[in-house]
């Protein structure tokens, strides 16, 4: 497994796990919010990237 993919399991267990989501928005909200708690956790920086779809054909 790579380390990605590691991160993202322990996310799901850690952060998401036995939650409930209204939404896809109230899922990602929870990711992002995982994602920061993680990374005070363990002491390193996160930094959220914005895509342009639009560019991406």
């Amino acid at each position: 497994m790579n380390p990605i993919e590691l991160e993202w399991q322990h996310l799901k267990k850690d952060e998401l796990a036995s939650k409930m989501f209204d939404d896809e928005l109230d899922l990602a909200y929870a990711v992002m919010d995982g994602v920061q708690t993680r990374g005070e956790r363990g002491n390193y920086s996160t930094q959220r990237i914005k895509f342009n779809r639009n560019h991406f054909g």
